[in-house]
């Protein structure tokens, strides 16, 4: 009697395994349906975005991560609903998972959201020279999440994207040559002409400027103490902004210091007036005012 239970569950357990065996194949073959075909357009999108001059690394997220994700997981939740797998109840778990996830997670989301602006609108590529977040520095990697850039201190600073995209950024490497800009000031008894002679003679040699466009010196301001100028230089290597910019200040103090030419220290003149005498009139007309109001003493007192 055992033996003819276990021979009737034996049958059963194939006839089972059987009516199964199609739909595991049919769930195979539709995961291998998606996943040639993630592999026959992964190509042709890659060269599609690339003509459209997308950067490379959002364009690796794309088809390489997101692409392949949901692909495969329209096959997945296929093949699952062949093999008689509650599809609609797995999927109403992980949206409740998923809300729960994006919570914990906003911060995060909202930086890879900004980074991918960041690959969308190009506002800098790799080895640009930026300004951003106080930061001054060369970009030397850009990640979905954060953007690093290595100082001219040879520091390493990793900077979130949702930062970058809130504030403003000064892109120094975008247009190529950059003119560099160094404040500068003589006193009023100078004579300006000679001043621009001897500053544009001392920068004009220095390395890394250029000739065309030429150094040129403007008079900005007349300022309480002195005559405000800007020696204004250009470059082509833009990783030499700041060196340029200290060679330039220096070169400027020493070619004036030679010509004798003063830059004045911040001062204030005062003048004062001698009001002594104004001061002594009035005090005198006070006083005979007083007099006047003083009250006459009555005749015959002193009897």
């Amino acid at each position: 009697m055992d033996a003819f239970i276990d021979k009737l569950d034996g049958e059963r357990l194939v006839t089972r395994l059987v009516e199964f065996l199609p739909h595991l194949v049919t769930g195979l073959l539709i995961l291998l349906f998606f996943w040639v075909l993630f592999k026959i357009t992964q190509r042709s999108f890659k060269l599609l975005l690339r003509r459209a001059r997308i950067h490379e690394t959002l364009i690796h997220m794309l088809i390489d991560n997101i692409y392949r994700i949901v692909l495969l997981a329209f096959g997945l939740i296929m093949a699952a609903d062949q093999v008689g797998i509650n599809v609609a109840t797995a999927l109403a778990g992980l949206g409740v998972a998923g809300i729960a996830v994006g919570f914990a997670a906003q911060d995060s989301l909202a930086n890879v959201i900004a980074g991918f602006l960041i690959f969308w609108d190009k506002p800098f590529q790799v080895d640009d020279w930026v300004t951003v977040a106080g930061q001054y520095g060369r970009v030397r990697t850009i990640t979905m999440r954060t953007t690093r850039i290595r100082t001219n201190n040879n520091t390493h600073v990793v900077i979130p994207n949702r930062k970058i995209i809130d504030e403003v950024m000064v892109n120094h490497s975008q247009h190529g040559m950059t003119r560099v800009v160094v404040p500068t000031g003589i006193a009023y008894k100078e004579y300006i002409p000679k001043a621009r002679q001897v500053i544009l003679e001392a920068v004009g040699d220095l390395p890394h400027v250029l000739q065309d466009p030429a150094p040129d010196v403007v008079v900005t301001a007349h300022g309480s103490s002195s005559i405000d100028m800007d020696v204004r230089v250009w470059i082509s290597d833009i990783g030499q902004e700041q060196p340029v910019y200290f060679a330039v200040m220096e070169a400027t103090k020493l070619a004036l210091d030679a010509a004798g030419i003063e830059i004045p220290y911040p001062h204030l003149q005062l003048f004062v007036e001698n009001v002594e005498d104004r001061v002594w009139s009035r005090l005198g007309k006070v006083s005979s005012l007083s007099g006047l109001a003083e009250p006459a003493e009555p005749a015959g007192a002193d009897g």
